[in-house]
């Protein structure tokens, strides 16, 4: 039988002209579709924001629905081709189990960011401790968790890890007690520097008077006695507290003439006869 391109040609034009219509719908619902699905994620994002909805749950469910939205252009867009509907969301189905089954992990992450959204132990603008990683958290996503460090490095961290590890929240609380620890040598008078102390305590505007800074003696060591201060402040004053009395503390003492010990080695020499 002689294969006949002329033929096979008009038939592939037939067919073509015939689905062109189809075709061309599909590529706009899913042009469209994928444009306007942005845009709806977009401004349900906003009126969240405006309603001060938990920044973390902005997040988790915009994300979430971006992934939802986008999964029903794409059925929509396969219906306008005259694919069985039915059929691909059974297939999608049967997929999802089995791809569910493949990537556990990813599945645990997103039932592990619901968690973290519901049960709130942070939530975005808390400075939190995780394992040996520390920052403000930045966004609580479908999957993962971002926290930007103190030197501004972005930490990503899946949701599964974070819910199953320990976690400090320094911002939980509204107030914090800064503990500081000096240690000046066994012949200066105890009482000048406790009384100096409290004066500088008392006197910073950022120390609570409820409850009252305390100043106790804490340690007899090697080197020296070690004298603690311990004040109350609100949560984010609780750094620039502890810069601004570790420089005061130096300049009164060096005023005072209250000497710092450190470390040193004496070396006696014997010369013999």
């Amino acid at each position: 039988m002689e294969f006949s391109f002329e033929k096979y040609g008009q038939q592939f034009l037939l067919l073509l002209e015939s689905s062109l219509p189809r075709i061309l719908g599909a590529l706009l619902i899913l042009g469209i579709g994928w444009w306007l699905s942005n845009q709806a994620v977009r401004l349900m994002f906003r009126a969240m924001s405006r309603s001060k909805t938990d920044t973390g749950l902005v997040t988790f469910i915009s994300s979430l629905a971006k992934v939802l939205l986008k999964m029903i252009v794409c059925i929509t867009a396969a219906a306008q081709l005259g694919m069985n509907v039915g059929s691909i969301i059974a297939a999608i189905g049967a997929a999802g189990l089995t791809i569910g089954l493949a990537v556990k992990d990813n599945m645990a992450n997103i039932a592990c960011g619901a968690q973290i959204i519901f049960t709130k132990p942070f939530r975005v603008g808390d400075y939190i401790l995780f394992e040996e990683t520390e920052g403000t958290v930045e966004r609580i996503e479908t999957m993962f968790t971002t926290l930007r460090t103190f030197d501004n490095k972005e930490v990503v961290i899946p949701n599964s890890k974070i819910t199953s590890g320990v976690i400090v929240n320094y911002s939980a609380m509204a107030t914090r007690r800064l503990d500081l620890k000096y240690i000046v040598g066994y012949d200066e008078d105890i009482g000048k520097v406790k009384s100096l102390l409290e004066n500088l305590s008392g006197r910073n505007s950022m120390v609570l008077d409820s409850p009252a800074p305390l100043v106790v003696v804490g340690e007899h060591g090697e080197n020296g006695i070690t004298v603690e201060v311990r004040a109350w402040c609100k949560t984010d004053d609780y750094l620039t507290l502890y810069f601004d009395m570790q420089e005061k503390v130096k300049l009164a003492f060096d005023e005072a003439g209250i000497r710092i010990p450190h470390n040193q080695l004496d070396v006696h020499v014997k010369t013999g006869e």
